[in-house]
């Protein structure tokens, strides 16, 4: 009989107590060593959890990444309310750079990318998140629409896609360094093209 897919859960505390041991061992080893010394054999001695245990419900390093990376989506992105767009365009590009200053969460992010190359799963999960991040955010942007700040027509979403694109390529591409004058010119970009109708609604 097969078992349940890897990363799902079946009902009761032992479940949830093994998962959030596991999600914090492979964050651990990541700090420890990173991303190309990870292996379900490391996190399950950390975790303190039988590794057949790890491989039959995570199945190896990429399902343990898109653990992680569930775990993160579950942190809404926090929604700036300064009234102008400019100001909170600002401060959720600094927020996007804050989140992958942390070297776990690149190193998670950069393990995904890798591996959604020829690993289905890891592509769905790196689809799923940035589709939620970009859907949350794109609040902010919808509420400056309605304020009158940008078109009508504006797509809240393809603002947010443009604000962020240039610093993850720096983040997770080029690796170049990044820091919050980045972040801003990268805002200040997008709202320059929204406001010229560039994102409107196909």
């Amino acid at each position: 009989m097969d078992g349940p897919d890897p990363g799902t859960q079946r009902p009761g505390g032992r479940t949830e107590r093994i998962r959030t041991a596991v999600v914090a061992a492979t964050r651990a080893e990541l700090v420890a060593h990173g991303y190309a010394a990870l292996t379900v054999e490391r996190v399950a001695e950390t975790a303190g959890v039988a590794k057949s245990t790890v491989y039959r419900r995570w199945r190896d390093t990429t399902g343990l990444l898109t653990e992680m990376l569930r775990e993160l989506v579950k942190n809404e992105v926090p929604l700036p309310a300064t009234g102008s767009i400019e100001e909170d365009l600002r401060e959720l590009a600094r927020g996007i750079f804050h989140v992958y200053a942390d070297p776990v969460t690149r190193d998670m992010v950069l393990g995904l990318i890798a591996a959604a190359v020829h690993e289905p799963r890891a592509a769905q999960a790196l689809h799923d998140f940035f589709h939620i991040r970009n859907v949350q955010a794109a609040e902010s942007v919808q509420q400056a629409i309605e304020r009158g700040q940008l078109p009508a027509d504006t797509d809240p979403v393809e603002v947010i896609r443009a604000l962020g694109a240039p610093l993850y390529y720096r983040l997770l591409v080029t690796h170049e360094p990044i820091d919050e004058s980045i972040a801003e010119h990268a805002a200040l970009a997008a709202l320059a093209a929204a406001r010229a109708g560039v994102h409107r609604i196909r």
